[in-house]
């Protein structure tokens, strides 16, 4: 009997773990992943605290007459609302802080969950591999706070799961379908759009490969009719103030090797080499024993976010990182096109230590450093004590190359947290118009910043005192007349007030300081010396 040909003979099948043991390692591996959300209420994150307390005042509705004197909300069609419209809602039943952490985990199981979604789409079962994504949840991308964005991760991945799965069942389903993911995914974030949008593309770019010996014409239709699902996105988006920011956009050259960094590097050069070892070592095992199988969707996919990629500008309608955000969302798509044979008990077993293991050093790499960077966050907000209800709160920098290191993320917005503890108004909140729905009511918005900007130096507030003629205004040119409080963020835990006839120190912690105004003192009168408070 002849043997079958390599073009009939039927494919390997391949075996996994029963949907029960993916189960238990999925719950085990969600609950070792989440340790350091719950354990740190106020995460180290740079943007985080700055939208939790924007969550704090939609959530108020109004009841804070100080927060009402200071802010409004204006509910708009702006893609960046998904945490508006969950946050608020679960502080009916807990705190925003308890909130901010429940919506954070819920993003983690989104996007693994979706990464699992679109992998049995691809291979027709349920596979333990995608786990493996696990490990990457903690990424830069998470760390600078965009947590809309991070959500719209997930979601794209159930989307491109539904599309997948209905790609050759009636057209109008499936486009119904996708532009229904695309509508929810554009209130998450106008990027999570395009990440849907270039799995799509991908997806359907293998399917005109797959089917290249039929008519073109009808796959070429076919292939255009899948631009129809993202139309009331471009409907949605014209009648968004975001729209407005369209000529808001820059390229940037340099920093797109750092975009491939940012999806395994956060605090430990070390630690990403050691994983990244880990997972090279291991594949070229698997994939030299033929237990590691790709899909083919895996190169196309590779191939176009390579150059949609290189193709992006780094500021996108007024937002940053627009490109380097890219290569997180692509690392979850890749990770779906992979399956593994787990029939040998030694590749079992292998997998499952090798899976506990990295996601053991990731979290582990992230407690260590959240113990030590939220203290900063927790200090500032011992330190509201001192800061009356209602206060305005002007926001500093008494170092100005600082910032941008990772590590510095924690105090970055921290001062926000007068907004949640203290009712305030702080100058460095996201009240961007077609970015945010909250905005600083008119009386108040010449004093703080609504384009996002970098807080002035203390030698800014220095130069304020003696203004030169002819000098462009700024937010902060009387300072010590239309502020009660400055945070003076990244100082030296010894450093001497720095304005010692305008302000009076009253707290001092961890690369921050707090001082009160003290307004209308003539230049020449005597400090009045009070010890200040001290963080522990």
């Amino acid at each position: 009997m002849n043997q079958p040909s390599a073009q009939t003979r039927p494919p390997r099948t391949y075996v996994d773990l029963s949907r029960t043991q993916i189960a238990l390692l999925f719950v085990a591996m969600a609950v070792i992943v989440s340790a350091p959300i719950l354990l740190h209420p106020l995460p180290p994150m740079s943007d985080y605290v700055n939208h939790l307390a924007r969550m704090h005042v939609i959530a108020d509705r109004g009841a804070d007459s100080y927060l009402a004197q200071f802010y409004e909300i204006k509910w708009q069609i702006v893609p960046n609302l998904m945490m508006d419209l969950v946050v608020p809602t679960l502080t009916r039943f807990m705190d925003v802080y308890l909130a901010g952490q429940l919506f954070s985990i819920l993003t983690f199981l989104l996007i693994i969950s979706g990464t699992m979604a679109l992998n049995r789409a691809l291979f027709g079962h349920w596979s333990a591999l995608p786990l493996v994504g696990f490990p990457l949840l903690y990424n830069y991308v998470l760390l600078v706070g965009v947590l809309n964005y991070v959500f719209g991760i997930g979601l794209a991945l159930w989307g491109m799961a539904a599309w997948v799965a209905l790609r050759e069942r009636n057209i109008a389903l499936r486009l119904v379908v996708a532009a229904l993911f695309a509508c929810a995914l554009f209130f998450c974030h106008l990027y999570s759009v395009g990440v849907f949008g270039l799995g799509l593309l991908a997806v359907e770019l293998q399917r005109l490969r797959d089917k290249w010996g039929e008519p073109v014409w009808p796959r070429l239709l076919d292939f255009c009719a899948t631009g129809i699902a993202f139309l009331p996105v471009l409907a949605l988006l014209r009648a968004s103030p975001t729209w407005g920011l369209a000529t808001e956009n820059s390229w940037e050259p340099r920093g797109k090797i750092d975009g491939l960094v940012y999806v395994i590097e956060i605090y430990s050069d070390a630690v990403a080499f050691a994983l990244t070892a880990v997972v090279v070592v291991a594949a070229v095992w698997a994939l030299r024993h033929k237990v590691l199988r790709f899909h083919p969707l895996t190169w196309m996919m590779l191939g176009v976010a390579g150059v949609v990629y290189m193709a992006m500008p780094r500021v996108m309608f007024g937002s940053y990182l627009a490109d380097q955000r890219l290569p997180v969302a692509v690392a979850f798509m890749l990770i779906a096109c992979v399956n593994i044979d787990l029939r040998h008990t030694f590749v079992r077993r292998g997998f499952v230590v090798v899976l506990l293991g990295l996601l053991a050093v990731r979290t582990g790499e992230v407690q260590l450093a959240w113990a030590q960077l939220s203290r900063g966050p927790l200090a500032v907000k011992q330190s509201m004590q001192q800061v009356a209800r209602g206060s305005k709160v002007l926001v500093a920098y008494a170092d100005r190359t600082a910032g941008d290191d990772v590590r510095d993320y924690g105090l970055l917005h921290a001062a926000c947290l007068a907004i949640i503890e203290r009712s305030a108004l702080v100058t460095t909140a996201f009240t961007v118009a077609g970015k945010q729905i909250m905005h600083v009511r008119s009386a108040y918005r010449e004093r703080v910043d609504v384009d996002d900007g970098t807080p002035p130096s203390i030698d800014q507030l220095r130069a304020a005192l003696e203004p030169i003629e002819g000098e462009d205004p700024h937010y902060w040119q009387l300072w010590w007349e239309q502020y009660d409080y400055i945070y003076l963020i990244f100082s030296d835990a010894d450093a001497d007030n720095p304005l010692p006839e305008q302000l009076e120190l009253v707290f001092s912690g961890p690369r921050f300081q707090l001082y009160k105004v003290l307004k209308n003192r003539p230049a020449s009168a005597p400090a009045v010396s009070q010890a200040p408070a001290t963080a522990p």
